[in-house]
């Protein structure tokens, strides 16, 4: 199985509660900037840097033209209800401790992609992970580029895998996203 991200799986991507609220605008880093000297400013949900040259020359460059530069990390679980969160706690009436279920699950990292300062590509797609058939939880993990993170689960039945190109579009859709493959 491979799976693609998709913008409407994640409740992060912009507009952000908090991206609206900048300490500057665009206008006033420009005024209050230094001769060869930048600023990053978030405004009406768009990031931009304001660059000042040594002769007060200003320069705009918006950083977020494509949903997927919001984001700086993304994994996958494939299994997502495999490994129960597991506690010790002691029980009261006897003073032993016990291992408890909270009732959640660990996200385990099977998968993952990130950007650094030095390579700042993204991949959109996992690798192959081959899967039993049957239904399971997938889940999928995202931070972006504020460090807020979200995970969304999505219950799917692996079955008899096609090639992607003759999946219907019905199917497509079904799927939500995710691409069963050869």
């Amino acid at each position: 199985m491979t799976l693609l991200i998709y913008p409407e799986f994640f409740s992060l991507l912009p507009p952000y509660p908090g991206a609206f609220l900048s300490q500057d605008s665009i206008a006033h880093a420009e005024a209050t900037l230094k001769d060869k000297a930048s600023k990053v400013v978030v405004e009406k949900g768009q990031i931009v840097k304001v660059s000042k040259d040594k002769d007060g020359i200003v320069s705009r460059e918006v950083l977020t033209k494509n949903w997927t530069d919001w984001i700086d990390y993304w994994a996958v679980d494939f299994n997502f209800e495999n490994k129960r969160e597991i506690v010790r706690v002691k029980n009261e009436e006897n003073g032993e401790w016990e291992e408890r279920w909270t009732g959640d699950y660990i996200f385990e990292n099977e998968w993952q992609s990130f950007r650094t300062k030095k390579d700042r590509k993204l991949e959109l797609t996992s690798v192959f992970h081959e899967c039993l058939p049957g239904r399971r939880k997938l889940a999928v993990k995202v931070v972006d580029i504020f460090g807020n993170d979200t995970m969304t689960i999505v219950e799917v039945t692996v079955g008899k895998m096609v090639p992607a190109m003759q999946m219907s579009e019905k199917t497509a859709n079904q799927s939500k996203g995710f691409r069963h493959i050869k």
